[in-house]
């Protein structure tokens, strides 16, 4: 039997659903009576790559006699329609559906006629039943979590053994170091019970991957050089304990590798945000709301200064965190979303990412959206229209509030600075960021991933141009745009990758006057109208104060990576021109006496700039 297992991702980025057909297709050549019957064929595609008739085509080629769809909010529409073209064109095959969407609201796909059978819950001895019933000409019906087409209420399958599931990664079915990096479950199930989320509604309750098998996949991520590593784990340091075990494997057997993680504050203390800093990784954090009556009407509890409390613990020891905030909440109305807003960027985070509620099938928010007001599409992705709080009106003005955060504080990687310029202006962030939502709207700038860093930082510049003097503020200008100069530079730095430098041997060698030198790509150049040094070493900047201390006077950097860090050198105008002036063509001793550099001077900075790699030889 050939079976085909279809992914169809959102992005061209890291995703659940190849992995969870990797998982299928593991249970299904673990199982003896199967593996030497069938050929499991896992293809993935995007929702932009072609459209439903070309990427039947490319399904029909592995001549299969079941495909499977792993099904989520956001391909839901691409994998009906795939499915439609499948069933026009070999009617005898066939087809089914898995997946979180399946599993909340079958009726839709078994209603089409297009889908013969869904698999709800977990799927891996679900469908290895069917195989085995399917190769004897047995029919599927009763196998539990199976749905046919006019069946209701699937009976639920045991949870599956997962110590007994086979790895993808170390069975080889998934390559962990494909680009866009690896996706890595260490547990199923959720120990909460949010409304608007339905993790926690699978058989089985929470349960967790074994250390032993932990330990060798993160060992095969260091050996790889896997780049990422996306953990899936509704809350990672639910237990302090064994959170705290993984980190230290990770630090120890995994030091390269990035980490994403999804964490509740409630759970860090002292030593796991040590933890979390001393390896290379961002936490995302579900505050969803900071309206305890709000977060309280969805199952969720909240004590601002407990929260507080936690993330300053992170902001201390220096780890990467951000924050998901939800509008449309039941009880959420524009004025709590907006302090939520203010409180959540008071606290530092490096990012925020903000949606309107989705009533997603199968939550507890579902079934009693018609009690609470809740308006929303029957179709993905299900974001309310309406409530109770939020006319259509307001949750259009709520998410252009969140396009503009997302472009000017999270894209533009402005934590450093953004609560020194509110500050200076005197305005609350939500103040600020609608009135770069009105600089925007007048620009005709959308919120588009298309933007550029570079594009974003011009926004950043030009709106602030326009702001400062607005608010009478105009003489803190020049130095909120070295703080936005400075760290846009420094992201850049952080994210270059360093050159390898010549050795002190081959430095040695070099002809240093007389060699043709290349700035490198990872060396930045800027002016400032403050000398830098004075603005990095005050900290946080109170801009009133540091105005009143310190005079305008222009300043000249590199700002380079190296040594693992962000390295910044304030330089004399001369040294700067001869920087810029490095092309690979000229020779930098002429360079130097046209830019009235002595020798020996000039001499001693080259050797400097190449053997930090600011500069190369061309």
């Amino acid at each position: 039997m050939n079976i085909t297992l279809v992914s169809i991702h959102p992005h061209r980025s890291p995703q659940a659903v190849p992995l969870a057909c990797a998982f299928l297709k593991g249970a299904l050549l673990a199982d003896p009576p199967l593996k030497d019957s069938l050929r499991v064929e896992l293809l993935d595609f995007f929702l932009d790559e072609a459209p439903p008739e070309a990427l039947a085509e490319a399904i029909l080629k592995q001549s299969p006699d079941l495909v499977g769809f792993s099904v989520y909010v956001w391909n839901r529409e691409q994998a009906a329609a795939v499915a439609s073209q499948l069933k026009t064109r070999v009617p005898s095959l066939t087809l089914f559906a898995g997946g979180a969407e399946p599993t909340a609201n079958p009726a839709p796909l078994l209603q089409s006629g297009n889908f013969d059978f869904v698999i709800t819950g977990e799927g891996e001895s679900s469908l290895v039943e069917v195989v085995r019933r399917a190769l004897r000409g047995a029919d599927p019906a009763g196998v539990p979590g199976l749905l046919l087409p006019g069946e209701h209420s699937p009976q639920l399958p045991s949870p599956v053994d997962l110590p007994a599931l086979p790895s993808p990664y170390l069975t080889g079915l998934l390559d962990p170091s494909i680009p866009g990096g690896a996706l890595w479950q260490l547990s199923r199930g959720c120990d909460f019970a949010c409304a608007f989320c339905f993790d926690h509604k699978g058989g089985g309750g929470v349960r967790r991957f074994p250390m032993e098998r932990i330990e060798q996949e993160l060992k095969l991520f260091a050996r790889l050089g896997v780049p990422q590593v996306f953990v899936l784990d509704s809350t990672f340091n639910k237990i302090p304990s064994r959170a705290k075990e993984i980190l230290r494997l990770i630090a120890k057997l995994a030091p390269g590798v990035h980490f994403h993680f999804e964490v509740r504050s409630e759970f860090i203390d002292p030593e796991m945000a040590e933890l979390f800093a001393s390896i290379t990784c961002s936490l995302q954090i579900g505050l969803q709301s900071a309206d305890p009556q709000v977060l309280h009407a969805v199952g969720r509890g909240f004590d601002r200064e407990d929260f507080s409390y936690r993330v300053s613990l992170l902001n201390r020891s220096g780890a990467i965190f951000g924050f998901d905030l939800i509008y449309g909440l039941p009880g959420d109305t524009p004025a709590t979303f907006r302090d939520s807003l203010d409180f959540a960027l008071s606290l530092y985070p490096n990012h925020l990412d903000i949606f309107p509620l989705a009533v997603l099938p199968g939550t507890r928010l579902y079934a009693k959206a018609a009690q609470l007001g809740l308006e929303f599409p029957d179709r993905p992705p299900y974001t309310v229209s309406a409530t109770p709080g939020f006319s259509r009106e307001e949750l259009e003005e709520a998410g252009r509030l969140a396009a503009a955060c997302d472009i000017f504080y999270s894209r533009g990687k402005a934590v450093a600075w953004f609560n020194s310029v509110t500050g200076a202006l005197k305005l609350s962030p939500c103040q600020l960021l609608q009135a770069f939502a009105g600089f925007l709207a007048k620009k005709g700038e959308a919120a588009e991933a298309s933007l550029t860093e570079e594009e974003i930082w011009e926004l950043q510049r030009g709106f602030l141009e326009e702001i400062f003097p607005q608010r009478k503020k105009g003489r803190l200008l020049p130095l909120a745009l070295d703080l936005v100069d400075y760290h846009h530079l420094y992201a850049l730095a952080l994210l270059a990758p360093p050159p390898k430098p010549p050795t002190p041997r081959e430095l040695k060698r070099l002809d240093l006057l007389r060699r043709p030198l290349v700035l490198a790509s990872s060396a930045f150049l800027r002016s400032f109208n403050y000398e830098i040094l004075d603005i990095l070493e005050s900290g946080e900047i109170d801009l009133a104060a540091f105005a009143s201390c310190f005079r305008p006077a222009t300043s000249y950097a590199v700002v380079y990576p190296a040594a693992g860090e962000v390295c910044t050198e304030s330089i004399s105008k001369p040294y700067f021109e001869l920087l810029l002036r490095l092309d690979g063509k000229g020779e930098p001793g002429k360079l130097c006496r046209g830019l009235g550099i002595p020798t020996d001077e000039a001499l001693s900075f080259l050797e400097f700039v190449v053997s930090e790699g600011i500069a190369l030889p061309a």
